[in-house]
């Protein structure tokens, strides 16, 4: 783990902010504050009566993001070891929450939020959060004996199993497919043995395959993910509206604004289908720009887990990392018709306080991991 202290250690020691990871995540907050009202505009008005709903909140969430990331990134990383169990904890109650009467909200026919007022926030994000932590803590305390089973592979299936088991009843499939995804590839870098991860893929299949055609409206998203056209009124008709988002775009895009598939037509133009939005308002050239922003931080997050002066910190960044960039692929894949819907969101662009506040304090502390490289 030992590196030569380079200009940009130097530089984020001194106490300045990592501008190569900054940078792309603030643009892109400020492209998703612009496209969240495109998106949402029309949306808002015949809602809510006013197109200004959903910009208001979105940006509200992103200054508060802002502050929560400078907070994140002035504590010690070190710090939130002593929590990692309070957090898996409080996690565990979140989820539990999601469902007791009074505080539940459901929309698109899942039951993924708690509502407190006017508040309404995802459990699933934080217990995201949380068990990246508890992985970082947890690798790092069992380096030394991580090739045995019981001690590097069965504690963290357990939790993640715990986690997978309240999320499933939600339901929100996408969300623990990243977590799952998360857990085999952090215990994958932490040296646990690939025979137990092989081999738990292989029995995770018959496991998948039932819960995927469990239900009626899984199956039909798959059959509709292989040929959406030919069902273009009921489960093909938000990627055919996707597909026709980024077509009619081109090169340069319609502007910003001129979209037409947000008209109604493109179901959650705002939150899971912004990238469609994006495709058609500001065309290829758009794209590419938010695809080379979320590669800057996937860049940036890896090479701070290189240069991380302890595991514990090596794998916060790459938790955190792979978090970030897993679900903007898994997003832009299902807008472009590569992977069936998931319901997800796409990271500091799609509208949303939960999700924008937890990836604001990721970020915020893989610039303090960064930072104590030379401290």
């Amino acid at each position: 783990m030992k590196k030569p202290i380079t200009h940009s250690n130097q530089t984020s020691a001194s106490g300045t902010y990592d501008i190569p990871l900054m940078f792309p995540v603030l643009f892109l907050v400020g492209i998703g504050i612009v496209m969240v009202y495109s998106a949402s505009s029309a949306l808002a008005l015949k809602k809510f009566g006013s197109d200004f709903y959903f910009l208001k909140k979105q940006a509200l969430f992103a200054l508060i993001g802002i502050l929560v990331l400078v907070a994140c990134k002035h504590i010690p990383y070190k710090v939130y070891r002593h929590f990692t169990y309070p957090l898996l904890l409080l996690s565990i109650v979140f989820l539990i929450a999601v469902h007791i009467s009074g505080l539940t909200y459901t929309a698109g026919g899942s039951t993924r939020w708690i509502r407190i007022g006017s508040f309404t926030f995802q459990p699933s994000e934080f217990a995201r959060f949380s068990l990246i932590i508890y992985l970082a803590y947890s690798l790092n305390k069992k380096m030394a004996d991580i090739k045995d089973f019981y001690i590097g592979f069965l504690p963290h299936t357990i939790v993640l199993s715990v986690f997978t088991l309240l999320i499933f009843i939600q339901p929100d499939f996408g969300s623990i497919v990243i977590l799952g995804t998360i857990t085999w590839m952090m215990m994958f870098i932490g040296g646990v043995r690939l025979l137990h991860l092989a081999t738990s893929l292989v029995l995770l299949l018959p496991v998948a395959y039932l819960f995927l055609t469990s239900a009626q409206y899984r199956v039909s998203r798959l059959v509709s993910f292989l040929n959406p056209w030919q069902y273009p009124t009921d489960e093909g008709y938000q990627i055919i509206h996707s597909f026709m988002a980024f077509g009619s775009g081109g090169i340069w895009g319609a502007g910003i604004g001129k979209g037409y598939q947000k008209l109604f037509y493109l179901p959650e133009p705002h939150t899971d289908f912004i990238f469609s939005v994006i495709g058609e308002e500001l065309g290829l050239i758009g794209v590419l720009i938010i695809l080379s922003l979320y590669f800057l931080i996937l860049w940036r997050g890896i090479s701070i887990a290189r240069n991380a002066k302890d595991m514990f910190g090596a794998f916060l960044a790459i938790g955190f990392t792979s978090a970030i960039t897993l679900q903007a692929c898994i997003n832009m894949c299902v807008a472009l018709g590569l992977l069936p819907t998931k319901g997800l969101t796409l990271p500091f662009l799609s509208y949303g306080g939960t999700s924008l506040l937890i990836n604001m304090a990721c970020v915020g502390i893989l610039m303090n991991i960064g930072a104590s490289r030379t401290q």
